[in-house]
């Protein structure tokens, strides 16, 4: 069974998300919370903050071991960008694009992992054969 979370509005760049989150994808909930914790970005804090909220939604929710999560999917998608300007010389203005971010984590079990597995493997197999 698949468990969702989502934190909207974060108020960081997207492309500094994405280089916190391509490290922990796929990997079991306890080693990508080990890896965020001694991470020395500053977007891995409120990755580490949704991780253990899905976390918390699986447990609570759905009754999952901690121990059988892995992370299936996470996305960094871009928010609303809040337009401020800086003054320039010669009487201009050059924009400032400040960035907000919107992180989604899906986990599942790694039991329905080793499942999808075998069933590709299989498919690969017969298209092989034909």
């Amino acid at each position: 069974m698949e468990v969702q979370a989502s934190a909207r509005y974060i108020r960081m760049s997207p492309t500094k998300v994405r280089l916190v989150i391509d490290i922990v994808r796929g990997l079991k909930v306890r080693d990508a919370q080990a890896q965020l914790a001694f991470m020395k970005k500053a977007a891995a804090e409120p990755v580490l903050k949704l991780l253990n909220s899905a976390i918390a939604n699986a447990s609570h929710n759905f009754q999952m071991e901690k121990e059988s999560l892995y992370i299936k999917s996470i996305v960094a998608d871009g928010g609303p960008m809040l337009g401020r300007f800086r003054a320039r010389a010669m009487g201009r203005a050059a924009p400032i694009r400040k960035r907000s971010s919107h992180i989604s984590i899906v986990l599942d079990d790694v039991k329905n992992r080793q499942k999808a597995r075998s069933k590709k493997t299989n498919e690969s197999l017969k298209t092989q054969k034909a």
